[in-house]
Parts: C-alpha cells; structure tokens; sequence
C-alpha cells in the first residue's frame, strides 16, 4: 500500500473486545517516521474511506471494514459529472441481484422471512392509504434484507451505494401511481417465493421487475 498509515492500520490486532485504538497523532508520527502534516493527510484518507473514525475524547479507533464509503465517494463524482451514469451503476446491480439471488435467498432464515413479509405489509398500507405515501423506505430494506445474509462486504457495498445513488438521483420521489402498483405487485410475488422455498419463481419475478426502472414514468 502506498500509504504508510494505512499499512500500519491494517497490521493492528484487535483487542479482546474486538476493537483496534491507535495512538495519538504525535506517537504514530514517531513510530512510523512521518511528519505530523503528512500523517494527517493520510489519517484523512482513511477516513474517507470509513476506515477509521476520528473523536476528541476517545482518539482514533479503526471501523469495521465497509467497502460502502469508497464506493460512495467515487460514485457521487460520476453522477456529478454525468447523471446517466445512474443507469449504468443500476444495471451492475441488477446483474449482482441476479447473479446472487439463490445463494442469497437460501440463507435467509424463518425471522428474515418474517420481517420480509412486514416490509411488504407496511409498503400495501402507505400505497393505499389516504393520502397515498412512497414506500421508499420499505423498498430499499426489502431487497438489502434478501441479501444481507451474504458474508460479501464487497457485495453489500455495491447494493447500499446504489440505493444512496437512487435517492441522489430524486428516483425516490414521485412516481406515476399504476407503475408503484406494478413494481409491489412484483415485490410481493417474490417474497410470497421466498417464504415458500419456489426460489425460482421469486428469480422470475426479480429479473421481470428489474426492467421497470427503464420504463419508469418521468418525474414532472
């Protein structure tokens, strides 16, 4: 690695509960030979990188590897640069959820199954509530719940980035009411599969459900 810090970071054991506490600026300067400055620019790429959280009364303490935060950062310059670049990254991860989907579903346990079905639940009341709510929410738990049982930070990363990026791009605001209908009419289906074991009907329905983001009405 190219940055000093980070190796050092790396090559810490972690302590009896877990957690790695590093020493103050002015001791790791010394231990590793780097100015002050120049550590603490590197300090600050790692906390961009959510490696490391920085507080004034407990020091710097590493985090729990997230693979989110870097693909945060360099995904909001993209979309700044180009917004169609949203399109691309939704069709990674629609590739992802497919690629995943039977490995993903077969982990989930009774309780997830459970909480599945009260997303669902919650979503059907604020569809056809007066006034009618966006299930948003609802939606983004529904699918990182199907695959949260994967030991893959890598994948989980992916998957969280895109539904921080589709709140960027406003796709969490209002849409055309027939299409919402459609798209939980999909989502119940899949999580009636899951509940069921018929892992392959619940494929269908994501792979069918997946193109409707395509044909989305556009926002006024």
């Amino acid at each position: 690695m190219s940055s000093d810090f980070l190796h050092y970071l790396a090559a810490q054991p972690a302590g009896p509960n877990g957690d790695v506490r590093l020493p103050s600026l002015h001791e790791l300067s010394q231990q590793l030979g780097l100015s002050v400055a120049a550590l603490r620019e590197q300090l600050e790429v790692a906390r961009a990188l959510g490696l490391v959280e920085v507080r004034p009364r407990t020091g710097i303490r590493r985090l729990e590897y997230s693979f989110l935060p870097a693909v945060r950062q360099s995904l909001d310059y993209a979309l700044a640069l180009e917004g169609e670049r949203f399109l691309e990254f939704a069709d990674l991860r629609d590739h992802l959820e497919a690629a995943y989907w039977d490995e993903a579903v077969r982990r989930l346990l009774p309780e997830d199954h459970q909480r599945l079905q009260d997303l669902l639940g919650r979503a059907w009341e604020k569809l056809l509530g007066q006034p009618v709510h966006i299930p948003h929410e609802e939606h983004r738990q529904l699918h990182l719940l199907i695959f949260s049982r994967l030991d893959n930070p890598f994948l989980l990363g992916l998957l969280e980035a895109y539904w921080e990026a589709y709140e960027a791009v406003n796709l969490n605001l209002f849409a055309d009411y027939a299409y919402l209908q459609q798209v939980w009419g999909y989502h119940q289906r899949m999580v009636e599969a899951i509940c069921q074991g018929d892992y392959a009907a619940g494929y269908r329905a994501l792979t069918e459900h997946k193109d409707l983001l395509y044909h989305r009405p556009s926002t006024p």
